[in-house]
């Protein structure tokens, strides 16, 4: 079958540039690499590719399929049809943040997802930690409404791997902050930073694939802050880190560790473990993002604005 995607065809560039930001590496910020984690972030790059290529026979078949009941006819010529790219463009990166969201939002999906935040070094090798899983999450469905709105699969495949390109640059440190009218549209390695960041003050937030206006528009966005501006020092990985380079371990651990709990809990929380978010546990015994954040909010001291709010709410209590 034909690879439809960009992605294979950037390969050597990205190898190109993994090898370029080494070199920057050892003399800026010598603790950006390590050999055993970057040879991992590789292992999962090709076992995504081979993944991708026995599942993608299927998927088109099934797009296409789908592509019959389309609401919207571009026309037999329809990659002709100029502006139907930029607006499929767009409209997939808006499905890739919804995507995005439920990878870290459900834990069914963050099974699959947790692959790419498992390594706790930020540089683009990371970047090709993808999944390997993807097909058993059944997240392809986002991306059905576009094909029924007339896209073709084959023009969605190739906006979905342009995408995909344009993530790979913005998993780097050695890129602080770009130009603000470039930060305020685009996603960029400042706002993918804190996506990948483990600080309670960053969890869940800044999904966006290419825009972040997304984040923005839909009450997810972060921005990162300098230490100057009172921030902290990003860590990065999960909240419970792996403490291994077991390849098969660094794909599946997820996966068993809900299999597990779903085995263990009682009958009327199981859907629960597959459905609610990363962390939950029926008896509290963890924390989820949002708990975690909160904890750490509860720690902060009060800015005098926020004494004077809360003083303002107290006074008619007081006086009654």
């Amino acid at each position: 079958m034909p690879d439809f995607s960009p992605t294979t065809y950037a390969i050597p560039f990205f190898v190109v540039l993994v090898l370029g930001e080494m070199l920057w590496a050892r003399r800026a910020r010598p603790e950006a690499y390590e050999s055993r984690d970057t040879l991992t972030s590789l292992a999962f790059g090709l076992g995504s590719t081979v993944a991708g290529a026995l599942a993608g026979g299927a998927l088109l078949a099934l797009f296409l399929w789908v592509w019959q009941f389309r609401i919207f006819d571009f026309g037999p010529q329809w990659w002709t049809v100029w502006w139907a790219w930029p607006l499929c463009f767009v409209l997939d990166d808006l499905k890739y943040y919804w995507v995005h969201r439920f990878g870290h939002r459900v834990r069914w999906f963050w099974a699959s997802h947790v692959n790419h935040h498992s390594s706790q070094h930020y540089n683009l090798s990371t970047a090709l930690r993808q999944t390997w899983t993807g097909m058993l999450t059944l997240g392809f469905a986002f991306a059905l409404p576009l094909v029924l709105l007339g896209f073709h699969p084959v023009m969605i495949a190739i906006c979905g791997g342009f995408n995909l390109i344009y993530q790979f640059w913005i998993h780097t440190e050695a890129i602080g902050r770009t130009p603000h009218w470039f930060e305020a549209v685009m996603n960029t390695p400042s706002h993918h930073r804190v996506h990948h960041a483990t600080n309670p003050r960053y969890l869940d937030r800044n999904y966006a694939g290419v825009f972040i206006v997304w984040d923005k528009m839909f009450g997810t966005f972060e921005a990162e802050l300098s230490s100057a501006e009172g921030g902290e020092r990003i860590r990065y990985g999960i909240v419970r880190q792996l403490g291994t380079f077991n390849l098969l371990w660094s794909v599946f651990h997820e996966w068993a560790g809900m299999l597990d709990d779903i085995r263990r809990a009682p009958w009327r929380h199981k859907l629960s473990y597959l459905l609610r978010e990363p962390g939950w546990s029926h008896d509290g015994s963890r924390e989820t993002s949002d708990m975690i954040r909160a904890r750490w909010q509860r720690s902060q001291p009060q800015t005098p604005e926020q004494v004077a709010i809360e003083n303002r709410i107290a006074e008619p209590r007081q006086a009654a």
